[in-house]
């Protein structure tokens, strides 16, 4: 039996071409992509002058060479016992509307100044890193070529550094070559672990899409006590207690620990995990059930999984289409 058969599904052609990636990385018409402005972004994003010690950049948990995480089960910033969340990836945060693990940010824009002026991570005050922008000639002069003059602002820099951070995208994995058509691009056991994961394993019905996110929150059964999540911000929506941040699955293989809190150490324990459906209460996802996956079925899971590695890449234009 073919592995299309297997899963009930005759003809994945269809489904793999929802996959495929964009021609372009879209931007906000209120933050439209300029080179010199993504060039600022950048020079902000590295710079350790961004925190209060000095000590600290953005890279410094969203780090490149990480698939631009840390690898940490909790972030690390000015603080050293850490925070309760781990640092999510950057990688296609521009297919991404809302933001955050629990969804308190509406817009890449509004997230930079959270982290910089948290005292746990960044720990420096708007007025502070101002000043220290305002004093440095090579800033006045970056600012002055990406808005026109060289005023520099809260707004500025959200601007730049959200701009820079969409040009952050997921690099032509393996997965890729073969929604183009490469059928020898990846292995049988990795086609049938995407017949799976479109099927049996129901993964996409919300790892959906060229980025594997739908952008929704979901409890997937996992988080208990306070941890609730987007439920903070909603008390009142039984659905939303405990629901978390669909993640990415762009190059996950590579970005252990994984889940919010960094609580699962490996791919395998995330596909146990959702093997046995996490805890039945009134606000697990509908798509979260017992499954009844075989030994064979979670390694062909995996090796799907694997084929959406590739070293991520900046793009100098808005254009991803070669």
């Amino acid at each position: 039996m073919s592995y299309m058969a297997a899963a009930g599904l005759h003809d994945l052609d269809p489904v793999r071409a929802k996959y495929r990636r964009p021609a372009t990385i879209p931007f906000p018409d209120d933050n439209p992509y300029t080179r010199a402005k993504a060039d600022l972004g950048k020079m902000l994003f590295f710079d350790p002058l961004l925190s209060g010690s000095r000590k600290h950049s953005c890279a410094s948990c969203h780090v490149p060479a990480k698939s631009w995480g840390d690898g940490l089960p909790h972030a690390i910033g000015e603080d050293p016992a850490g925070m309760e969340i781990r640092t999510p990836t950057l990688i296609d945060i521009a297919f991404v509307d809302i933001l955050g693990w629990d969804g308190k940010f509406p817009d890449l824009e509004s997230v930079t100044f959270g982290p910089l002026t948290s005292p746990q991570n960044m720990n420096i005050t708007e007025r502070e890193l101002v000043r220290r922008l305002r004093a440095l000639s090579r800033y006045t002069a970056a600012f002055a070529k990406a808005f026109g003059d060289k005023h520099i602002t809260r707004r500025r820099i959200e601007l730049a550094i959200a701009t820079y951070e969409r040009t952050i995208v997921a690099g032509e994995a393996p997965f890729d070559r073969w929604t183009m058509g490469d059928e020898d691009a990846i292995s049988p056991e990795a086609r049938r672990g995407f017949a799976l994961f479109n099927g049996k394993a129901h993964c996409s019905s919300c790892h959906s899409g060229p980025s594997f996110t739908d952008g929704s929150f979901q409890d997937i059964g996992s988080a208990t006590g306070d941890d609730i999540g987007r439920g903070r911000l909603f008390p009142t929506s039984e659905k939303l207690q405990y629901a978390f941040k669909t993640p990415t699955l762009r190059d996950v293989a590579d970005r252990g620990p994984y889940m919010h809190d960094g609580s699962i150490a490996t791919l395998e324990g995330v596909i146990e995990l959702y093997n046995k459906g996490g805890i039945d209460r009134p606000s697990r996802s509908p798509s979260i059930k017992p499954l009844g996956l075989t030994v064979a079925e979670k390694a062909e899971l995996i090796a799907f999984l694997k084929t959406l590695s590739a070293p991520a890449i900046e793009t100098r234009s808005p254009k991803l289409a070669k």
